[in-house]
Parts: structure tokens; sequence; C-alpha cells
């Protein structure tokens, strides 16, 4: 079975280009956490401040999961606005450039996992 991806639940399914592409509309509207949601269960989230973002990939909503980082980074970024208004900062060593994380996404979505060349955290 081939792992489709769509912003929540019953919303129809998204290439990894047009997921890009929505996810910088949403940004650009001020939606700062987007979820993307698989037909085998996992989520991919991002939230940004829309120059750093944190993205996880978890194995279902309230499973377990991991994050991409970015050692050697340096600082802590706010201005992480969840959905519920929730106003969150992280070191800069657990989110990357907006721009990294949308490649993290292209290619989760185009071969189903992250790109080899980026370092990630386990969340438990």
């Amino acid at each position: 079975m081939i792992e489709t991806w769509a912003f929540g639940e019953g919303a129809l399914p998204v290439t990894a280009d047009e997921a890009v592409h929505e996810l910088g509309r949403r940004i650009a509207d001020g939606h700062l956490e987007s979820w993307l949601t698989s037909s085998t269960g996992r989520c991919l989230a991002v939230t940004t401040n829309t120059d750093r973002a944190m993205v996880m990939l978890l194995d279902g909503e309230a499973g377990s999961g991991e994050h991409v980082v970015a050692p050697g980074a340096e600082g802590v970024s706010d201005g992480f606005i969840l959905e519920n208004g929730q106003n969150d900062e992280y070191p800069d060593t657990d989110t990357v450039t907006l721009g990294e994380a949308l490649r993290i996404v292209q290619h989760v979505l185009a071969h189903g996992g992250p790109p080899p060349d980026t370092v990630w955290n386990a969340d438990h």
C-alpha cells in the first residue's frame, strides 16, 4: 500500500509538492502550526516562527516519534504560535531553518522517511 498524506482527517491527499505549497500558504496566512496525517496513521507536524521550524514525525497522534535537530546551532527562538494561541520558544538546536523544514517535509512525503543527511532526536 502506498502511503498518502493529508492536512487533517477527511481531507484530500496531497502530493509532496502540494504539501510544501500549502504549508507556505498557511504560514503566509499566519497559521504557524500544521499537521499532516498519513494513511498509515503517522503524523508530521510543522510549527514555525517564519524563520525556524520544529518538525516532528510521530507514529500516531499520541504515539512516540522524533524531531529534527540542528547540532551546533546556538540560541533560542520564540514566536512559535500554536493553534491554541500558546507562544512557544525552542532552543535553536531543536529547530531548523524554514527552508530546511520544507525540504524535509517534501522528502518525507515523497520517500516515506527523512532525508539521510538530517539528524533526529527521539521523543519519549
